[in-house]
């Protein structure tokens, strides 16, 4: 991990709870963790996340594209990253199974330990919470690394939570590369008032059952043909197809020299 920015004291903890971190849901959650205490690595979202209408706060490329896999679930209803694990309680698992608790490396004391990403799932029988731990494979070959898992993975068993590893070998890259470049259209488009981008939509969408040939031509004929600024075409479809209002395979990679009937699913526009 990172190191952090300030060293870790009591103090510092009791602040950071003070200010409600690791606490509510959805829009008001705060992470335990901010990318300002880890500035040489943080990573946020470029945009308001799409389930939670709020700024996510990262520490690697790897949770940024695991988030990017829960955005377009459509049962995910809640992602609440760097979330904390009650310290009484991970220090008593330690200390029962002969594990040292991880510590500040300055201060020495115990940090508050964290679950990458506590998910809220809908399903036929109600709701459901999933914590999952983003690692890189190779990490998973460390001793040490192993066993602060073990910690987290007795905490998640005691509460009766389904908890995981995701490593970079489960994550569907061309999903992910989707979503990357869809997720920044998902609430609009910069210098677009909402009821103009909402008549351009509909007529986008005619375009593409019309015209039969690669995405780039159409929405470089609807920019000349509406008089928009170059480029603003290629957003406004951007949108549609993150607002699920144009489908596509997701896992497969969307480019724009491909034709419209082979990437657009056009009986359903």
């Amino acid at each position: 991990m990172a190191k952090r920015k300030t060293e870790l004291t009591e103090k510092k903890i009791a602040e950071m709870e003070k200010e409600g971190r690791g606490q509510g849901k959805g829009e008001n959650y705060k992470p335990w963790i901010y990318i300002q205490d880890f500035p040489s690595s943080g990573l946020v979202t470029r945009g308001k996340g799409w389930k939670t209408n709020r700024i996510h706060h990262f520490l690697s490329k790897l949770e940024r594209d695991y988030f990017y896999v829960l955005e377009w679930n459509r049962s995910v209803v809640d992602i609440r990253e760097q979330f904390p694990l009650n310290r009484e309680d991970t220090l008593f698992i330690a200390t029962n199974k002969g594990i040292k608790h991880p510590t500040d490396p300055k201060s020495q004391i115990p940090i508050v330990m964290t679950t990458d990403f506590l998910i809220t799932v809908t399903t036929s029988a109600g709701t459901k919470h999933y914590a999952r731990t983003i690692k890189p494979s190779k990490e998973l070959e460390n001793k040490r690394t192993i066993e602060k898992l073990e910690i987290e993975r007795s905490y998640w068993e005691d509460r009766g939570v389904d908890w995981g590893i995701v490593t970079e070998k489960e994550m569907p890259r061309n999903l992910i590369e989707n979503v990357e470049w869809l997720h920044s259209s998902y609430f609009g488009i910069e210098g677009l008032p909402t009821s103009a981008l909402h008549t351009y939509a509909q007529q986008m969408k005619s375009f593409i059952k019309k015209y039969n040939t690669s995405i780039i031509e159409v929405v470089t004929e609807f920019d000349n043909t509406f008089q928009l600024e170059n480029g603003m075409g290629l957003e406004i479809l951007k949108y549609l197809i993150a607002r699920r209002e144009i489908r596509v395979d997701i896992n497969q990679k969307i480019h724009t020299h491909l034709w419209v009937e082979d990437v657009f699913k056009l009986d359903f526009i």
